[in-house]
């Protein structure tokens, strides 16, 4: 077994792609200099996320990029012997989807579409339809996307199929009301880290965690990047400022002395809760 050095970031990215293939390239090489083999970028780093979360009227979004296009192909050769994993805006079958990639030197490794869509996020994009693990040159994948990470299913399905290491790249807002002058304090933020926290530690896996850092259009970001280990405890973070957290961790090892005597995966009874899968409007009833 060996030990991993990974990274997530928290960085200012926009609508101009030129310029976001610029920092992009500057934080591979930064993250490559630092012995990094996993840097996890922002959800939409390239061409930035939406100026708002109520569907405001003239913001025509990012630019759609097809998984197979020359962006993706651009993004690959950028991280060349590293894997990096980045959100992006896909073109597919006549929608567009809120997508991340994992890419290496090799091409495409991985790509999911968010499944869950705050507020008027649905305006913008397509739904995804499930989580999926994949394997890569530094171990078992899998990833989500902002939101995602609010719902324990999205987590746990990629912890069933044997994903070690949880990406989940965000453009996680402040709070919109009862609003503070120090994100430090920010009630949003507080659930984005207890978010990060809890699926590590009920999959008792690898958590990576990117988001969006600075403003854009009417959403001011939390940074708040950072790794954390099977048992939850954060290993680095970049707090609310752009930033790169990093850190070693031997995953395979980290895994076995976590699920060792308390596995949570292991000690699961499907059985005594067969209808966890409820349609939501059973809550209502």
């Amino acid at each position: 077994m060996s030990a991993l050095r990974m990274a997530a970031v928290a960085a200012e990215f926009g609508r101009d792609l030129e310029t976001d293939f610029d920092l992009a390239a500057r934080l591979i090489e930064k993250a490559r200099a630092d012995g990094v083999r996993l840097l996890a970028l922002p959800e939409a780093c390239l061409g930035g996320y939406l100026l708002s979360l109520d569907g405001e009227a003239g913001d025509a979004g990012p630019p759609p990029l097809a998984l197979d296009g020359p962006e993706i192909r651009r993004l690959s050769s950028l991280a060349a012997g590293m894997v990096v994993v980045a959100g992006y805006c896909e073109a597919a079958d006549g929608l567009r989807y809120n997508s991340v990639v994992c890419v290496s030197g090799d091409g495409v490794l991985g790509n999911h579409r968010k499944v869950h869509q705050p507020l008027a996020e649905n305006d913008s994009y397509a739904s995804g339809d499930g989580f999926h693990a994949f394997d890569t040159p530094v171990g078992r994948i899998g990833m989500m996307i902002c939101y995602d990470k609010a719902f324990p299913e999205s987590a746990r399905a990629l912890a069933l199929d044997g994903a070690e290491i949880g990406v989940c790249v965000s453009a996680w807002p402040a709070a919109r009301t009862n609003t503070v002058a120090d994100l430090t304090q920010d009630r949003w933020k507080r659930r984005f880290d207890l978010f990060d926290r809890a699926r590590a530690l009920e999959n008792q896996m690898v958590w990576l965690s990117a988001n969006h850092s600075g403003v854009f259009g009417a959403l001011r970001f939390v940074g708040s990047a950072k790794v954390v280990d099977p048992g939850g405890e954060i290993l680095a973070e970049t707090g609310v400022a752009a930033g790169m957290a990093v850190a070693e961790i031997d995953v395979r090892l980290a895994l076995e002395t976590a699920r060792r005597s308390m596995g949570h995966l292991r000690d699961r009874r499907p059985d005594a809760y067969p209808g966890l899968a409820y349609p939501a409007g059973a809550l209502t009833a």
